[in-house]
């Protein structure tokens, strides 16, 4: 049998057995689904030493190909960060659960009760690179809303993911849930996303989270439906009727905190009336902090910017990089963001109420901000414990897909022996 015969028998398996835990997970009780969740975090905080020592080879392998210090710092764990994987489960386990909400309901005149009722996915697959929180915030997600998972991390974070893996199938088993609700392909050999793309039998939607050559890779080769998530091409404009200090902080956070996260900023348009006073400030501020402004012919006036290339528009830096140019106005800023944007976030800050309004309401990106950093682009900061991703198409999902957008309906309508005339 050949390797790639192997991995196919594999994934087929895989597939087969995550079909028959969907069916079952769909009428499982929101108590068991509670518990499951509860005894996971508890087994991820029991189990932090073998997590930690996982997450330890996973570096040194990242190191030794070569990822680059933000890549590396997607990839670590740290008591801090495991923390919030068990905070992100509890307040998963919280929430209410999505499965069987009646979204809406109506009685038609010939006597039938139509209810649109709220029903898992099926099987989910998930491809994601790097960061091995993705394992537990995925699996969560999925649970939640009674959906089996198929899970696929990058080879950097293979151990710290099975090691998180094995915390979600303890909770299944306390819960007594179908262990293969959960499950992760035990292979670094990319023939399994290939697979994955093509298993429509067993599949019913794929979510890739990573670059931009994993996402085009899925959405170019995926048979599978796929909720799209593109590059965080992330732009702050800030007006000339910004406030100069929340100018300041907000900037310095949406690029800095975490450079190699998709809400980090990746682009500064300065109006040209604040170019020289907030704008300065704010340009000196991030090269102060290590940042490499790169900027256009009028900001290169401001000492430490360098030249921008013309690849710098458009450009995921995912590091203490930031392209920056200076506009004419908001109209400019609209226009600049619709030719490089992503459709991911992008931010206005400014005091003008109608700026603000304009900007959010012109603009079709799936987070619009108004005053506030980037970095709340993220599923937890929006209440919804965690995120599998954020979704830049405009079918389905939108935005940080929570569990309730891991669902969809069916209608179920009641009559008292109608029939059609």
């Amino acid at each position: 049998m050949t390797q790639t015969s192997d991995i196919s028998t594999l994934m087929a398996d895989i597939g087969a057995r995550a079909k028959a835990a969907a069916a079952e997970l769909a009428t499982a009780t929101a108590e068991r689904k509670h518990a499951a969740l509860i005894s996971a975090a508890e087994a991820v905080w029991k189990n932090r030493e073998a997590i930690f020592a996982a997450n330890a080879e996973d570096m040194v392998f990242g190191t030794e190909k070569g990822l680059s210090p933000a890549m590396l710092d997607r990839l670590k764990l740290d008591e801090e960060r495991l923390q919030g994987i068990i905070d992100g489960l509890r307040a998963i386990a919280e929430q209410a659960d999505p499965v069987g909400e009646v979204i809406s309901e109506w009685e038609q005149p010939n006597g039938l009760n139509i209810r649109r009722v709220r029903t898992p996915l099926g099987v989910i697959g998930v491809i994601y690179e790097s960061r091995p929180n993705v394992t537990a915030d995925a699996g969560a997600l999925c649970l939640k809303a009674g959906n089996a998972v198929i899970l696929r991390g990058g080879s950097e974070s293979f151990h710290s993911s099975r090691a998180l893996h094995a915390c979600l199938q303890e909770g299944l088993r306390d819960a007594n849930l179908p262990e293969d609700a959960i499950l992760l392909v035990p292979t670094r050999d990319r023939a399994a996303v290939q697979e994955m793309l093509t298993m429509t039998d067993t599949i019913d939607v794929i979510v890739p989270r990573g670059g931009k050559g994993l996402v085009g890779l899925v959405q170019r080769e995926a048979r599978v439906p796929v909720f799209a998530h593109l590059e965080g091409i992330v732009h702050i404009y800030i007006d000339k009727e910004a406030d100069a200090e929340k100018a300041l902080k907000v900037v310095l956070n949406a690029k800095t905190r975490r450079t190699g996260i998709c809400g980090a900023a990746e682009c500064l348009l300065i109006h040209k009336d604040v170019a020289q006073t907030i704008g300065m400030g704010v340009i000196r501020a991030l090269v102060d902090a290590g940042v490499e402004v790169r900027g256009d012919a009028e900001l290169q006036q401001i000492q430490g910017v360098i030249a921008a290339a013309d690849d710098d528009w458009g450009r995921e830096f995912l590091d203490m990089i930031v392209a920056a140019r200076q506009v004419d106005g908001i109209d400019q800023a609209i226009d600049h963001i619709r030719q490089y944007g992503s459709n991911h976030t992008d931010c206005i800050i400014t005091e003008d109420a109608d700026a603000a309004v304009k900007f959010m309401n012109t603009l079709d990106s799936a987070i619009i901000m108004h005053n506030a950093s980037t970095q709340f682009a993220d599923g937890g900061e929006f209440g919804m414990g965690a995120e599998i991703g954020i979704a830049t198409g405009k079918m389905h999902a939108r935005g940080p897909v929570g569990a309730t957008q891991l669902t969809s309906f069916k209608y179920l309508v009641t009559g008292d022996g109608a029939i059609r005339s």
